[in-house]
């Protein structure tokens, strides 16, 4: 769950403050934007597991943001949860056929918005990705969104945990990094593709030396998991 990142967008440092405070003490990594270009700019380079998202924010409104991300095809799929004051049925219906997954009144409670926070998340859990993955000791564990090494927890990035996810559940095949460029980050997402380079060796780092030569380069190809000698 640690390694579950939740997006904080809303332009009052309080609210702010409150919810992140709630997601730290139920185990969340979180980031913060207070209006919708910050927010857009942290989506695309962080990729986070959830938004949610003030209905009413300075220049771009929430609602605005909500549409553009559920129109892109590597952002339509991320979760967000709108927040906003206002509570009449109109608003909550727009707020939903924008493709908002769940829609929360200010105030709320702190215990309220974890809640329905785990909710949209089990909710959003791809689907066969549910279940356990094991291979030689390496763990991944797509529910508690947590990599283990014989039971030993490992720091793995958000990104690379994406990677990670994909070479685990497709092994043995080989992908170029283009391929890899539209599996993990969306064929919308415009990244070089000599950065799959670096995050194979952050992941590779991030599994230590007990599993880093399951992440194989195939020279002139591409990439591979495998648990046979490259």
């Amino acid at each position: 769950m640690a390694d579950r990142t939740i997006l904080i967008v809303d332009d009052e440092p309080a609210i702010r403050e409150m919810i992140a405070v709630a997601l730290e003490m139920a185990g969340y990594r979180y980031l913060e934007a207070e209006d919708a270009l910050q927010a857009h700019a942290l989506i695309v380079d962080e990729r986070p597991d959830l938004i949610l998202l003030d209905w009413m924010l300075p220049g771009t409104s929430g609602i605005e943001l909500a549409r553009r991300l559920k129109r892109e095809e590597s952002t339509a799929e991320i979760p967000i949860i709108m927040l906003t004051a206002k509570v009449e049925e109109d608003n909550r219906i727009q707020g939903l056929e924008t493709g908002a997954d769940d829609y929360i009144t200010k105030p709320f409670s702190p215990r309220e918005l974890v809640a329905r926070l785990k909710a949209v998340l089990r909710r959003a859990s791809p689907p066969g990705l549910e279940s356990p993955v094991e291979f030689e000791g390496l763990r991944l564990d797509p529910l508690e969104h947590r990599v283990t090494s014989h039971g030993k927890s490992l720091a793995v990035g958000p990104t690379e945990y994406r990677l990670l996810q994909f070479f685990m559940t497709h092994p043995e095949r080989v992908y170029s990094r283009e391929q890899l460029l539209d599996q993990v980050w969306g064929g919308n997402v415009y990244v070089e593709e000599r950065t799959i380079d670096v995050h194979i060796r952050r992941l590779r780092k991030a599994l230590g030396d007990q599993h880093a030569a399951m992440v194989q380069t195939v020279r002139g190809t591409g990439y591979r998991f495998s648990t046979r000698d490259a």
